[in-house]
């Protein structure tokens, strides 16, 4: 008998299912591994999950990380881009959307480089010298040339203050109409100054900071508005078009004053060194230090600022076209009566946006007006300035804000028409503006004064055309009147 194969049953009952013992082992054992491979491939499975989720909430913890780390280095450049739409600017776009609908809008996107540029410099004087605007004046220019500009400035900014008071005491009532109008002016004088005088500077700049932020209720009324024409909004943004008629110039060298305007000069280079004197640097021979790092972040701040500025400026215009243009409504008597004009044609919501931002527009940009002045009157007679002064200690520097508060309280008794003074003022700081700019292009190319901090070639060509181009647009404003 052949020998019986190894591995095999002896069992002859059961010789039909024989299977190989070995066989079996080995099933079990594969099978077993099958298992234990399933089971790692779940455990990986899982692991590379929870690592995904991991990947997902390091990517949301960094985006968090980086906006608030771009939010912290926003400061001077957003507030006073911000502070360049004020009731008297709100006034000046509402007014150029309901006149000649979205004909002007390409003036937005236009101005955006040159009021960056123009920012930008006054921001490097103050970083370089470690002088407010009007100091360096003072130190490279003729005495008479100093004391026109700031008595220029004062006059210019009192006259914007009072139409911006009107303005928001206005709007106001929209709201709250019991209120009388006087009651509302005082109650904005009063708020401005305590915000000024009796606040310290960290607050107070941190304050202006977050205000800014409500001028996106001017963005967010374009999309109240049902049926909103998008396509033909941006067609005019990028189609420049005028009619050459008197009208249209002066509003025009209105929306150049309210954007490329003499008060944001001052209050842009004077919030650099205040910005380096809450960081201990007292003396100008220490804030003359420069780090490159400084410069790049100032940048990033003065073009969101200035790019904020001109969105703003874009809807404004976009939704008084949209609206008030386009039912025949082309007059305008202040930024209140657009923002009442707008509720029958685009609904409670978008009269009420437009209401509180002219508010709070004001209660941002008034500050910055009384402030821009009292520097540059302060800088040219060497009193002692600063809003990270006391009172006592800057006696003369809050006695000028207060001047131009005053100022700006009596011109709204006076039976002056509030469409006139929101437009006129935008005016008046179209003319004023090529005077000073003029002083800026020269102090920012110097090397002599701002080290290796000077205008590039580039920079100096914007800063040029920016000046021609007010120049131009204020002569024919004046030769218009004649």
């Amino acid at each position: 008998m052949a020998k019986e194969k190894e591995g095999f049953s002896k069992d002859p009952i059961h010789s039909v299912a024989q299977v190989p013992i070995g066989a079996v082992k080995t099933t079990i054992e594969v099978e077993k591994g099958g298992l234990g491979v399933a089971e790692e491939a779940v455990k990986t499975t899982f692991e590379a999950e929870k690592g995904g989720l991991g990947v997902i909430k390091d990517v949301g913890e960094g985006s968090v990380k980086k906006a608030s780390s771009f939010w912290h280095g926003l400061g001077p450049g957003l507030t006073t881009g911000a502070a360049d739409d004020d009731p008297s600017g709100v006034a000046t776009y509402s007014q150029q959307g309901a006149k000649y609908g979205f004909q002007l809008l390409w003036l937005a996107p236009l101005t955006f480089p040159l009021m960056a540029v123009v920012q930008e410099m006054c921001a490097r004087i103050g970083l370089a010298t470690g002088r407010g605007l009007a100091g360096n004046i003072k130190k490279y220019f003729p005495k008479p040339v100093l004391f026109v500009v700031a008595i220029m400035v004062l006059l210019a900014n009192s006259f914007n203050i009072g139409a911006d008071l009107g303005g928001m005491a206005k709007a106001s009532q929209l709201l709250v109409p019991w209120l009388p109008f006087w009651f509302l002016v005082f109650g904005f004088v009063a708020i401005s100054l305590i915000l000024q005088v009796f606040i310290s500077y960290e607050k107070y700049a941190k304050y202006l900071k977050y205000l800014a932020l409500t001028l996106l209720v001017y963005v967010i009324t374009a999309f109240t508005i049902k049926g909103f024409p998008w396509v033909e909004v941006l067609r005019h943004a990028f189609t420049p078009s005028l009619n050459f008629s008197k009208d249209q110039f002066i509003l025009i060298t209105g929306i150049l004053g309210t954007t490329i305007s003499p008060y944001l000069f001052f209050w842009e280079t004077s919030q650099e060194v205040e910005e380096k004197i809450a960081e201990g640097k007292t003396t100008i021979a220490k804030r003359q230090s420069v780090d490159p790092k400084a410069i790049r972040k100032m940048r990033v701040d003065v073009w969101t600022g200035m790019f904020f500025s001109n969105l703003v400026m874009f809807f404004i215009v976009a939704v008084c076209g949209a609206t008030l243009f386009s039912h025949g409504i082309t007059n305008i008597n202040s930024a209140a009566d657009a923002a009442a004009a707008l509720k029958p044609l685009a609904g409670d919501y978008a009269s009420l946006l437009f209401a509180i931002g002219i508010i709070a527009t004001g209660l941002l940009g008034i500050p910055v007006l009384a402030g821009s002045a009292s520097y540059a009157v302060s800088e040219s007679f060497g009193w002692k300035e600063g809003l990270s002064h006391r009172l006592k200690s800057a006696a003369y520097f809050y006695g000028t804000i207060f001047l131009s508060m005053l100022i700006g309280l009596l011109i709204n008794f006076v039976g002056l028409d509030p469409i006139k003074a929101l437009i006129y003022s935008a005016v008046a700081n179209g003319l004023v503006a090529p005077v000073i700019l003029v002083l800026i292009c020269i102090i920012s190319s110097k090397k002599s004064i701002m080290n290796s901090h000077h205008n590039s070639r580039l920079t100096s060509i914007v800063g040029w055309v920016a000046t021609g181009l007010m120049i131009i647009t204020g002569l024919v404003t004046i030769y218009s009147f004649f």
